[in-house]
C-alpha cells in the first residue's frame, strides 16, 4: 500500500511505462487497472479505504478523498495522467492541478457537463441537442408550475450527485411536489424538473477520444433499467434501425469533439415510440454501459480509456459476436448461505461460457457486486442465459429450478 510520504518521495523515472492515476477505487477503477497490467502500465489509485475495491489489487495506493487538494497532488505527482472513477472532484481543485502542468483527462471544462446535469441540459439545448423540457427549480412553486405544464408526474432530479435512481423522484402532484422541494432546498440540494418522456426503451452510446483527436465508437446499446438501476444491457441494441444507430453514434462523436473530451464517454439516450432520440445523461469516465466489451469487443473501454488518456491511437472497437450481454450481478435482499466462491465453482460447472467480473465487494441490497458477459448468436437465448447466471450469482438459486446438487 502506497502512501502519502512515499508517492511525494518517489522520484519520477522518464524511462518507465506510463503511470496513470484514477480518482476512485471503486470497481471502475479495479477493472482498468486490470486493463493497465496488459498495457505494461501502472494505474495509481486515489481512494478513501484500504478495503475498496481498486485498493484491493493495485499496488499503487494513495489513500485521501476526492475533495482534498492535498491528496489530488499527491496522487497526480509524477503520473503521466490523472482521470476519473467518478465525476465528483470539485472542479476548482482540477483547475488547480491544470494550472500546475497535471494533465487532466478529461479536462474540468469537459467534466462539468458530467457533473452538473442542469449546466449540461442548458449546453447541450444550446447546441440543439434534443433533450426533455426542463427547468431549475428554486422554490416549490416551479415544480407546480413545471408539472401543470407539462403533465404530473415529471421527473425531479438533484443537479449534482445521484446515480442508480438516487437523487431522482417523480412527484405525482402538487402536494407531492412541493413537500419533495421544501426538504431538498432545505437541506442544500440544487434541482431540475425535467418532463417524464413515454419512452421505448434506453440506449447507451459510448464514444473514445483521444487528446489529438482521434475518436471511436461501439456499437449502440439497449440498458434494461429496474428500479431505476441498470440491469442488463444488450449489444448491440437488438432491432435498432441502421439510421437510428448511427444517428445516436454521430451525436456521441460530435459532443465528445464539441466538450473537448478526453477518454471514454457515455451518452446515456432515451427512444421513442417515434424513433426519436433524446439526451438524458453524460458519463466521463467508464461506464455500466460499456462492461460488455471487456469480452465482446476487440477494444474493450476500459483499455480505450487508457489509450485515449495518454493519446495513444485507439483501439478496434468490432464485436466479437453478433451479441453480447452483460447481466449485473446484483446485491440479494438477504445475502445467501451459499458462499460466493462456491456459487461461483457451480456457475462455471453449469454454464463454462458465462465470463465473470466480481468486484471485491460485500454483498447487500441491490449494491453491484460483479457482472457477468455471455457472448452468442441469438438475442433471447443469451440474454436468459446472462440473466439466469446473475440471479444464480445474487441469490444462489437457479431460476429455472435446476438443483447444483442434484444428479
Amino acid at each position: 500500500m502506497t502512501t502519502l510520504h512515499d508517492v511525494t518521495a518517489r522520484s519520477f523515472d522518464p524511462s518507465a511505462m506510463p503511470t496513470v492515476t484514477m480518482v476512485g477505487g471503486g470497481q471502475l477503477a479495479r477493472m482498468t487497472h486490470q486493463a493497465a497490467i496488459a498495457l505494461g502500465q501502472r494505474l495509481r489509485v486515489l481512494a478513501e479505504n484500504p478495503g475498496d475495491p481498486a485498493a484491493q489489487v493495485s499496488p499503487d495506493v494513495v489513500l485521501g478523498s476526492h475533495d482534498d487538494l492535498s491528496a489530488l497532488r499527491t496522487a497526480a505527482k509524477g503520473s503521466h495522467a490523472l482521470t476519473f472513477d467518478h465525476e465528483h472532484v470539485p472542479t476548482e481543485h482540477l483547475d488547480v492541478l491544470v494550472a500546475e502542468g497535471v494533465n487532466v483527462a478529461p479536462p474540468p471544462q469537459a467534466l462539468i457537463f458530467a457533473q452538473d446535469k442542469l449546466a449540461m441540459r442548458t449546453k447541450l439545448s444550446s447546441l440543439g441537442l434534443p433533450v426533455p423540457a426542463f427547468v431549475e427549480v428554486t422554490s416549490p412553486a416551479d415544480a407546480v408550475a413545471f408539472g401543470d405544464e407539462h403533465g404530473w408526474p415529471f421527473v425531479l432530479k438533484a443537479v449534482r450527485g445521484g446515480y442508480d435512481g438516487r437523487g431522482v423522484w417523480m412527484p405525482a402532484d402538487a402536494e407531492e411536489a412541493t413537500a419533495l422541494v421544501t426538504d431538498q432546498l432545505a437541506h442544500g440540494v440544487q434541482l431540475l424538473a425535467e418532463a417524464k418522456v413515454d419512452l421505448k426503451r434506453e440506449l447507451s452510446a459510448m464514444v473514445a477520444r483521444s487528446p489529438f483527436g482521434q475518436a471511436a465508437t461501439w456499437p449502440v446499446v439497449e440498458t434494461v433499467q429496474r428500479n431505476g438501476q441498470c440491469a442488463v444491457v444488450i449489444a448491440p441494441a437488438p432491432d435498432l434501425p441502421e439510421d437510428t444507430g448511427a444517428r445516436a453514434e454521430t451525436m456521441a462523436l460530435e459532443l465528445a469533439a464539441g466538450l473537448g473530451v478526453v477518454g471514454v464517454m457515455a451518452v446515456e439516450l432515451f427512444e421513442t415510440h417515434d424513433g426519436e432520440l433524446l439526451v438524458n445523461e453524460l458519463a466521463m469516465r467508464p461506464h455500466n454501459s460499456g462492461h460488455w466489451g471487456m469480452d465482446g469487443a476487440r477494444t474493450g473501454q476500459f483499455e480505450q480509456h487508457l489509450r485515449a488518456v495518454l493519446d495513444y491511437p485507439l483501439g478496434d472497437t468490432t464485436p466479437l459476436a453478433p451479441v453480447t450481454v452483460m447481466a449485473n450481478i446484483l446485491g440479494a435482499a438477504e445475502a445467501p448461505e451459499m458462499s460466493m466462491d462456491e456459487r461461483l465453482h457451480h456457475l462455471f460447472a453449469r454454464m463454462p461460457e458465462a465470463k465473470v467480473h466480481l468486484y471485491g465487494k460485500g454483498e447487500r441490497p441491490d449494491r453491484k457486486i460483479g457482472h457477468i458477459n455471455i457472448l452468442g448468436d441469438d438475442v433471447a437465448e443469451v440474454r436468459e442465459q446472462a440473466e439466469r447466471a446473475a440471479h444464480w450469482m445474487s441469490h444462489a438459486v437457479w431460476t429455472d429450478g435446476w438443483d447444483p446438487h442434484g444428479e
